[in-house]
């Protein structure tokens, strides 16, 4: 019998054979894309990342006979349980062969870890929060994911739902076509959108990139601040994010609508890097700086993700709050379009918002992946 085993990885130890392990598990898939090696372990340094203050992680990696075919994160984010008090540890970063007892082993190892800190239920994929990539593929594997979405082999979900994972919540990934007109029933909402009194919507101020940065992320935790699963940007994040994608973004990514002169709703936009990635195998050298920044720059992708949306809580539900949501969208398709973008992601959104599911429907936006976020009690 092969011997199957998990380890524990001490701090950063490890983490080489942790991050590499998905190319094994997606080798003939050919619409995962490898993430870029020097990133992700960027991205998982806390002492660069402030996304992670407040997270208390441990890694997992199983083997078989020595061969790495499984690993998981457990994780206790101290920011979630202050806003919820759910007593809920989060599992991510799941990847496997598919063996039932290799999910079981690994499962289990991070059920053990929460439980001996003290939670009572598990939930995720979180990779490591609700603001980082989350949920599990579980509809949509025959794209490619959009950039900071997530891929996964369609037995995962039957792997933990053996385990008794259950649904907490579906994401919804929508597809939107950038490059044609507008239905025509978008088209009559955008016009009336337009004539709505004391609304405007500009892109953002460049020089003052900062501060319209924090004004953005202001706008997203009030607009957000009562869904499920929310905890709020802080300025470090914000500012964070916001060096990151410099080089990627300028002013027309952005979208912010007014009224009467206070900002009162936004979009985000990004470069969707996946496309440009798909054949770089996650590494940049010896030529993949050169091929990446010519897709980049000088071609350009013809694929992008808008991230972020939201409106005020006090216009939700109201005629300007719709005006204020159709304008940022409307200010995206039309500055992308104008660059040669032909398609955009809008996601996610949660599966029982319907006033933003059905704006994006009424616009031309097709559901096309969704992502599950899983649960379980800890007995």
């Amino acid at each position: 019998m092969a011997r199957l085993e998990v380890v524990a990885l001490e701090g950063r130890c490890g983490l080489k054979p942790f991050l590499e392990l998905p190319r094994r598990i997606y080798r003939d898939d050919p619409n995962w894309v490898a993430p870029l090696q020097l990133e992700r372990r960027l991205h998982l340094d806390p002492r660069r990342n402030p996304f992670w203050r407040g997270i208390e992680i441990r890694y997992f990696l199983a083997y078989r006979d020595g061969v790495p075919v499984g690993r998981i994160s457990a994780q206790i984010n101290r920011r979630h349980l202050e806003h919820h008090g759910d007593s809920t540890g989060h599992f991510g970063f799941l990847e496997a062969e598919d063996c039932p007892e290799l999910f079981a082993a690994l499962l289990g190892a991070a059920e053990g870890w929460l439980k001996e800190r003290g939670m009572r239920r598990i939930a995720g994929p979180f990779n490591p929060s609700i603001n980082d990539e989350c949920g599990l593929l579980v509809a949509g594997f025959d794209r490619p994911p959009s950039v900071m979405m997530g891929h996964a082999r369609p037995y995962y979900r039957l792997r933990l739902e053996e385990l008794g994972y259950r649904k907490r919540k579906d994401l919804i990934a929508y597809d939107f076509d950038v490059a044609g007109d507008w239905p025509e029933r978008a088209r009559r909402l955008i016009e009336r959108a337009r004539r709505a009194h004391g609304v405007r919507v500009r892109p953002l101020d460049m020089r003052r990139y900062r501060e319209e940065l924090l004004l953005v992320c202001d706008i997203f935790n009030d607009a957000w601040r009562d869904n499920w699963g929310f905890v709020p940007f802080d300025e470090q994040e914000a500012l964070y994010l916001g060096r990151t994608i410099r080089p990627f973004v300028d002013a027309g990514c952005f979208a912010i609508g007014e009224v009467e002169g206070e900002a009162a709703a936004m979009a985000v936009t990004l470069p969707n890097l996946n496309e440009a990635l798909r054949d770089l195998d996650g590494r940049l050298l010896p030529f993949g700086w050169w091929k990446l920044l010519w897709r980049l720059k000088v071609r350009g992708v013809r694929s992008w993700r808008m991230p972020l949306m939201g409106v005020r809580k006090r216009y939700q539900g109201t005629p300007k709050g719709a005006a204020l949501a159709l304008g940022v969208i409307a200010a995206a398709k039309e500055y992308h379009r104008g660059r040669g973008v032909e398609r955009a992601e809008l996601s996610w959104v949660l599966e029982d918002n319907r006033p933003t599911r059905e704006l994006i429907e009424a616009v031309g936006g097709i559901p096309y992946k969704t992502y599950r976020i899983y649960g379980k009690e800890l007995g």
